[in-house]
């Protein structure tokens, strides 16, 4: 790779600036691409600037005899310099640049670039280049490319040595992508695509550049996360197993319900898994009360059956004992098979409970034990752990999820997740992860309605959740702070407990619950909330994950512009876990940014988890989506995901088919 020094014109000064841009050699170079382009292959005329006012243009025009002004007087004094075409006339003001009054040519024609604008009663530009229209163009009548600079490098520096680079390494540049791949998508060879990126030879060949270093970027990056997977697929092969399904098809008769197709689609999908030669790695995604939970414990009835343990592992410990209640009610149905032997395992069982449950565990008398973080402990041993469930599992970290994976040799893994993943992070990231959605919800749900109100009509706001108390249903009250801030003007949970206990809501119990309280009066607050014995539930965002409520109707989320697309999404689905009617009123002040207003018209116009997911995608980009992956995302730097997804897409439809073909490894940069 030649040296930077090998360039013409770079020398140590130089190195020094352009290693502070992070280039370090000449393959730096080749990859600094534009931020954007001067577009002046196409010429106008001054009349064309009054239609478009502010918007750099290329003209052609004359600079008149005698034609030069001065503005201003002493050391403000400004060239103004009068040109004309055949069309208009205009005037350059020439702020530091009087010194152009000794080299422009009267009575010549220009090329000039410039941001014209209509001020004080004439056409105007101060940011202009020129060059004269008899010379050979060095800058005009093409396509120039604009860099991202640091304070010492300049445009004309960088087109320089970038073109220096292309010429000594760039155009002997090796393809990456497959011969076919180019053929079939009309791509651009790769030396062909870095030589257009930075000097095209038209518009039409930079867009066809962008658009192969764009491919270039999602087919690498999925062929790397497809040869990962493979080459973790062959090195974790075990025996195919045979997981018997008759558990599973006896309790499946006797449900008093019908699953929906998607329930269903998930349930083949998990069972294919378990049979196969490798150990299952996926995620069940759907929006808050689609029925996961349900799929998961039907999914575990063919590893029980066949002598396998299960262990289901969820944030909280109320959370897991919820999902207790319903195994323990969904495996009583009758049966002679369904005897299975269920445990529970927290940190706050005595101690002596602990210690038979985890000698069950390891002797194999225990089927299915479900808990919390204690699941992940040393002393938790398993004698045959075939499959194991995590349950909002965003909500553990990637090295807890290792630590009970580890736990079962050759355990299946279902991870499950109430955040939907937009279908563009599947398709870039979770190439090696198989993914199961649920999107029909059960029959008999109403979809929630949501209101957006002023913070000046929340007094209507309680006037309505009276109207729903009154009916024996419940109320949730959101706020963003537990306490008072001396920074923050916003309405705080404590402050508000008081406020709609003893005034607003007098006649009517209410609690409350934060982050701050304990363990022990956080499960009794939610245990009695659930249990029908509080009627409003006063709270900050943790209530985001937590049980079912049928009877909690409404919702209302103050300072809701505080909250981010997904923890709203999220909160919305505490409420219409039942046939009722439900009712989310976002209250907000009339102060937005135009942020805060796309998510709250999102959030009102949409109910889908997805669609609200994708527009989460595009208002906050990929790195922070609710936790779905805590490292490991790649950083494209042409490519984006949220809008390329077309490329995305046929890059890995590409790319899947080639490694299935077993075609030849890529070329590397």
């Amino acid at each position: 790779m030649p040296s930077l020094k090998m360039l013409k014109g770079v020398g140590d000064a130089s190195i020094k600036y352009l290693k502070e841009a992070g280039i370090f050699s000449t393959s730096d170079l080749l990859y600094y691409f534009p931020r954007t382009y001067e577009f002046r292959d196409a010429v106008s005329s001054l009349s064309d600037v009054r239609k478009n006012n502010g918007e750099p243009v290329t003209i052609t025009a004359i600079c008149k005899t005698d034609n030069f002004s001065y503005l201003f007087c002493g050391k403000e004094k400004t060239l103004k310099i009068h040109i004309s075409d055949n069309s208009d006339q205009a005037a350059l003001v020439c702020f530091g640049r009087n010194f152009l009054a000794k080299s422009i040519q009267l009575e010549e024609f220009y090329y000039i670039h410039a941001t014209f604008s209509f001020r004080y009663g004439e056409i105007q530009a101060s940011n202009f280049e020129l060059e004269k229209l008899s010379n050979a163009p060095v800058n005009f009548l093409k396509i120039l490319p604009v860099y991202p600079l640091t304070s010492d490098l300049t445009q004309g520096f960088l087109r320089k040595v970038i073109r220096s680079a292309i010429e000594t390494e760039g155009r002997y540049a090796k393809n990456i992508l497959p011969e076919h791949i180019l053929h079939k998508n009309n791509l651009l060879t790769h030396a062909e695509a870095i030589s257009n990126i930075h000097f095209p030879e038209n518009r039409q060949l930079l867009e066809k550049a962008i658009r192969t270093l764009k491919y270039e970027e999602f087919f690498i990056f999925q062929r790397n996360i497809l040869e990962s997977k493979k080459d973790a697929l062959q090195a974790q092969k075990r025996e195919k197993r045979v997981l018997s399904r008759k558990l599973q098809k006896e309790i499946l008769k006797a449900l008093s319900f019908s699953l929906t197709e998607d329930q269903k689609a998930a349930i083949e999908d998990i069972y294919n898994d378990g049979a196969a030669d490798s150990p299952m790695n996926r995620i069940l995604q759907g929006d808050v009360g689609c029925g996961k939970t349900i799929v998961a414990f039907l999914s575990a009835l063919p590893y029980i059956d066949s002598g396998y343990q299960v262990a289901f592992m969820a944030p909280t410990e109320l959370l897991a004992k919820q999902h207790l209640e319903t195994a323990s009610r969904l495996f009583s149905q009758p049966s002679p098979h369904s005897e299975i032997k269920m445990a529970f395992l927290s940190g706050r069982i005595p101690e002596a409970k602990k210690k038979y449950v985890r000698s069950a565990l390891e002797s194999g008398d225990i089927d299915l034990i479900i808990g919390t973080h204690s699941l992940l402990s040393d002393p938790v041993k398993f004698k045959n752990l075939g499959f194991i469930i995590v349950d909002e599992q965003h909500k553990f970290g990637v090295a807890q999820r290792s630590t009970l994976a580890e736990k079962g040799k050759d355990a299946d893994y279902l991870m499950m997740t109430a955040t939907p993943i937009p279908r563009t992070l599947q398709m870039t990231f979770f190439g090696d992860i198989a993914v199961s959605t649920i999107k029909t919800m059960p029959k008999g749900r109403v979809p929630i309605k949501t209101h957006s109100v002023f913070q000046e009509n929340i007094y209507k706001v309680y006037d309505w959740v009276k109207k729903e108390l009154e009916k024996g249903f419940q109320a949730y009250f959101i706020y963003p702070l537990i306490e008072e801030s001396a920074s923050l003007n916003l309405k705080n949970a404590q402050a508000m407990f008081k406020l709609l206990a003893e005034k607003i809501f007098p006649i009517y119990k209410c609690a409350m619950l934060h982050s701050r309280l304990s363990e022990e009066i956080k499960e009794e607050v939610m245990k009695e909330f659930a249990a029908g014995k509080i009627n409003i539930l006063v709270a900050t965002s943790i209530v985001e994950v937590g049980v079912d409520v049928p009877k909690a109707t409404c919702m209302v989320i103050e300072h809701a512009e505080r909250f981010g697309l997904t923890a709203l999404h999220q909160l919305r689905g505490r409420i219409g876990r039942s046939e009722y009617e439900s009712y989310t009123f976002l209250v907000f002040s009339k102060d937005l940014t135009d942020e805060a207003k796309a998510r709250l018209r999102i959030i009102k116009e949409s109910t889908d988890g997805f669609k609200i997911a994708e527009e989460d995608l595009k208002l906050r980009g990929h790195g922070d989506i609710a936790g779905i992956r805590q490292s490991g995302f790649a950083e494209f730097k042409i490519a984006n995901i949220i809008e390329d997804k077309e490329i995305l897409e046929a890059a890995r439809n590409d790319c899947i088919m080639d490694v299935a073909s077993g075609s030849a490894t890529l070329q590397s940069r």
